[in-house]
């Protein structure tokens, strides 16, 4: 009779957790404060507005936007302001920040949307390396998230983790 192999690894019910999972799969539309400006440099008010008026935002129509200023310039707090007041009404989700920016705000908005009820007195290894890169701020949210509930929390694979934590 030939020795039965065991899968040990799956045998331990530990839960892998790919924060990949978790990534937007939306395109981020940019919309640049840089093409207002006055010689590429000022924002002068009153054409700010008028520009801004001209601007066809169904074309933003439940997109997911990142408001940017591609320039070196200083721009008022109240311009930001202005731009959310006219793509709320359009847009999907608006936020501050290029594409990479508002991929990882959209993602730590997904991890802190999971139950962690569902981790409940488990051992669960969160998945270290993928294809698309995850943010540091990425794997703090879903520490902080389920620490208070697992039994034990690791990082890597399965078959080769690194501790983080382990209920007493």
């Amino acid at each position: 009779m030939e020795p039965v192999i065991r899968n040990k690894v799956a045998e331990s019910g530990i839960i892998t957790l790919n924060l990949e999972d978790y990534y937007p799969k939306e395109p981020v539309v940019t919309f640049d404060i840089k093409d207002f400006l006055f010689m590429g440099m000022i924002l002068r008010e009153k054409d700010f507005r008028a520009a801004l008026k001209e601007v066809d935002w169904s074309s933003y129509q439940n997109k997911t936007v990142g408001i940017v200023c591609t320039a070196d310039a200083i721009v008022p707090l109240w311009a930001y302001m202005l731009i959310v007041s006219y793509l709320q009404p359009v847009a999907k989700f608006i936020g501050l920040g290029d594409e990479v920016a508002i991929k990882n705000k959209l993602l730590v908005n997904n991890i802190e949307a999971v139950d962690a009820a569902e981790f409940d007195d488990a051992r669960v290894v969160i998945k270290g390396c993928g294809d698309i890169p995850v943010s540091e701020e990425a794997y703090a949210a879903i520490s902080i998230k389920l620490l208070p509930v697992v039994k034990s929390l690791m990082y890597g694979e399965p078959c080769s983790t690194v501790p983080v934590y382990k209920k007493k």
